[in-house]
């Protein structure tokens, strides 16, 4: 959206403060019906409403990140996923930074033409080889990773700098993350995005001229503008980065606490024994949710009995009064039954 709204194609009321995320899936929504080509060949178009059904179908992945799957031999290359579409009907070049060196030439061997999903189970396979030159291969990709674990090399800074044209604008992708970038006078520029920056209007880009990430802050016109307050600034970065977290973790929660492995139940199952799985299940979540609430339960009671003796005699005894009903509920949840 903000490659978008930078190249003009997307034009926000010029009051708007604050939007949601569902206006701004709406304003892109539009604008890939919108932006169909309106002369071309027959099996162009087929194809262009093929790749437009795919990429609405996946575009509410936005709001929580995309499935991208570098490979290491080039700006460009990526491993192709449906969710790649969405750039390619867009029209926005996707790079990255993170290039094997080609004169370092175990590590081009060790690499190869994998894609990181790819490295990662190779490394997995080559520790566990009776080979020792399978198993030194694994560890030179290994240390690779590790080596670059800022998903940025010196030879990709230099790579992206020659790929990326003047003015340009396009998508930068760096520890599961996605950057606005542009070159201005052979530099590269990332858009500051950061919460931290929310009251800084004169911080609009960050110099990406190093792999640790500490760049110069430009104003709009691409002058040197340093923050008025850093400290304000590096508490906003680091709220921004629990923000992330948490969020990862809430979405990998969720994910867990959906899923059931139907791949493990036995075709031809009667009912009633189905019925008996998914209430197991049923039953495990519940235990381990209610294992959850007495253990936060006795944390805070520990906390009320250090700073009162009185008041942690009198919260046990509360405690004790509150466990009947949820045994109760727990003998309950065991003799229900799921219909079916």
């Amino acid at each position: 959206m903000n490659v978008l709204l930078l190249a003009w194609k997307i034009k926000l009321p010029p009051m708007m403060e604050i939007i949601t995320a569902e206006q701004l899936m709406e304003y892109l929504g539009d604008y890939i019906l919108d932006a169909k080509p309106k002369e071309i060949s027959e099996i162009q178009r087929l194809n262009y409403e093929q790749n437009m059904s795919d990429a609405m179908a996946i575009l509410h992945k936005l709001q929580t990140g995309l499935d991208v799957n570098v490979k290491f031999t080039g700006v460009r290359v990526f491993e192709y996923t449906p969710e790649c579409i969405v750039f390619d009907l867009l029209d926005i070049p996707l790079y990255h930074g993170w290039l094997v060196d080609p004169q370092v030439a175990d590590i081009v061997k060790a690499v190869g033409n994998c894609s990181y999903n790819q490295l990662v189970e190779k490394i997995i396979s080559c520790k566990q080889s009776d080979n020792s030159e399978l198993v030194s291969e694994g560890f030179v990709a290994e240390q690779f990773l590790n080596n670059t674990a800022t998903q940025l090399t010196y030879h990709g800074l230099c790579e992206l700098t020659s790929a990326v044209q003047e003015g340009e604008l396009c998508v930068f992708f760096r520890n599961n993350h996605f950057s606005t970038m542009t070159k201005y006078k052979g530099q590269l520029y990332l858009l500051v995005t950061d919460q931290g920056f929310l009251t800084e209007e004169k911080v609009v880009w960050e110099s990406l001229h190093n792999v640790d990430g500490d760049g110069n802050f430009c104003d709009s016109e691409f002058h040197l503008r340093p923050p008025s307050d850093p400290e304000t600034v590096y508490r906003g970065q680091q709220d921004q980065i629990d923000q992330d977290y948490l969020m990862a973790l809430s979405l990998q929660q969720e994910q867990q606490n959906q899923e059931i492995n139907w791949e493990q139940i036995p075709e031809g199952i009667s009912d009633l024994e189905l019925a008996k799985k998914l209430q197991e299940e049923e039953d495990r979540r519940a235990s381990q949710y209610y294992q959850e609430q007495e253990q936060a339960a006795a944390q805070v009671q520990q906390v009320q009995g250090a700073a009162s003796p009185a008041s942690g005699r009198q919260s046990g005894s509360n405690e004790r009064k509150r466990k009947e009903p949820r045994e109760k509920e727990r003998e309950k949840e065991k003799n229900s039954c799921v219909l079916l």
